[in-house]
């Protein structure tokens, strides 16, 4: 059985390129009928925080990116992290190692000094006729991996092809601190083999660590998974990806108001392809999705291609759902949406014109709220030509059919009968009963406003 999983940190949010990687080990197990397991990597006590677990697992729940175990936390498998590393110890793949920090950094100053790679030396690696020096009393070692000297450690990387290193370029890993509290890269080899994982999903930031990982596994007698190694995202400009152009939280985008469907969407494109396809759903993109397809180039986020994307999904989403979304947002605002028009009417008649749903909130909640249009709007647009008309209009509102198309036939009537031209009233128009200058046309945002409120908002310019 494949079986995935997604591995964060909890140092900080789950941002874009994460939410890629959990989306792509998510699909490759739900395509295969797999499982996928959520792994919280939080070792570094110093940077790893209850916030930053609780952001990972909202923006897997946004994104409705559901696992079928976990999450485990590294923190709470330490005994089992500890009883592997005494099996090591005791099969000669590990040993201990008294060099100090001091006496490291001496050491490669040293061998920089000589224009050499710096590495450990292997002083205190254990060899056949090797005679180690006595450790020194009062000092606890760190445990090293007792890498292969000889050969090469290669693996066929499911995105980036064949990758080879020489394991003469590799020198022994710390796997265990002196306090005794395991490294990384250790930690992660132990839970991909205690957690049957047999595709690896993740950034091609982790390349350099696979050889070292590959290497435990083979000395554990552990089947060693399959990689695939993701390129980097790139911000709309080609450079790394930063917080200006979409390295933000995953719920940044709920707060700016993107839909998850869009975001999973668009995240689905980046870097993967089926044929032309750009628009599709989850479903459609599990029966799809591969790693054959993935591109071993950098993808580039383009935010124009999210908001498009977004677009589309709010207008293919029934007026009611979308209306609940709206709610809420304006709810939080303290807006009530019970005191106007129908919500779901409204949204149907200005989704065209917003691409998030916080631009359809600021659009919609004029109809909710008392509106003074500012003395710079009047000031443009409602001419002294314009007012008389404007009373005119008024007066038939309030014995005409409430119905857009008789509306629309009171707006032609009294532009003719004042010799003016559409705009002359229309604009105006907008601007007394909603505050804006952008909107769909007069005839439709009358209707929706209703006979009570179009008259009380007119009131004051009927003289």
């Amino acid at each position: 059985m494949v079986r995935t999983r997604f591995a964060p940190s909890p140092t900080g949010f789950l941002h874009i390129g994460g939410a890629r990687t959990a989306l792509f080990s998510w699909a490759y197990a739900r395509h295969h009928g797999g499982q996928f397991i959520l792994r919280i990597e939080d070792t570094d006590v110093v940077r790893s925080t209850p916030e930053a677990v609780q952001a990972i697992l909202d923006g897997m729940a946004w994104l409705g990116l559901d696992y079928d175990e976990g999450p485990y936390y590294q923190m709470q498998r330490m005994d089992r992290y500890k009883e592997v590393i005494q099996q090591m110890l005791a099969a000669g793949t590990a040993y201990p190692c008294y060099m100090s920090a001091e006496e490291l950094d001496a050491l490669r100053e040293a061998q920089r000094a000589r224009g050499e790679k710096p590495r450990y030396d292997g002083r205190w690696r254990p060899e056949a006729g090797k005679t180690l020096p006595q450790p020194p009393a009062g000092v606890a070692p760190v445990i090293r991996f007792k890498s292969p000297r000889e050969g090469a450690v290669a693996w066929d990387d499911l995105v980036k092809g064949h990758i080879e290193f020489a394991n003469a370029e590799l020198d022994d890993l710390i796997i265990a601190r002196t306090d005794g509290t395991p490294t990384y890269n250790f930690c992660v080899v132990v839970d991909d083999w205690d957690m049957g994982i047999t595709h690896v999903i993740r950034g091609d930031d982790h390349v350099n660590n696979t050889p070292r990982q590959i290497n435990i596994l083979k000395a554990l007698g552990a089947t060693v998974p399959q990689y695939a190694h993701l390129s980097m995202i790139l911000g709309d400009d080609g450079t790394k990806l930063s917080k200006r152009h979409g390295a933000v939280s995953v719920m940044q985008y709920d707060e700016d108001g993107f839909l998850p469907e869009a975001v999973n969407n668009y995240l689905a494109r980046l870097g993967w392809s089926h044929g032309d396809d750009e628009i599709f759903s989850r479903e459609q993109f599990t029966e799809w999705f591969d790693l054959d397809h993935i591109t071993p180039s950098a993808a580039q986020f383009n935010t124009e291609k999210l908001l498009w994307l977004n677009h589309h999904y709010m207008k293919q989403m029934p007026p009611e759902a979308l209306a609940a979304r709206i709610a809420a947002r304006l709810q939080a605002r303290g807006i009530d949406t019970g005191k106007g028009p129908d919500l779901a009417q409204a949204v149907a008649l200005y989704v065209d014109r917003c691409n998030t749903l916080n631009l359809l909130a600021d659009a919609l909640e004029v109809f909710y709220i008392d509106i003074h249009p500012s003395p710079e709007l009047l000031a443009q647009h409602l001419s002294d030509e314009a007012r008389p008309a404007i009373a005119d209009f008024a007066v038939g509102l309030e014995q005409v059919a409430w119905e857009t198309p008789a509306i629309a036939a009171l707006i032609k009537a009294t532009v003719a009968r004042h010799g003016l031209k559409m705009p002359k009233l229309a604009m105006p128009l907008r601007v007394l009963l909603t505050g804006q200058t952008q909107t769909p046309s007069v005839d439709a945002v009358v209707t929706l406003i209703g006979r009570e409120t179009a008259l009380a908002r007119l009131a004051p310019y009927r003289e």
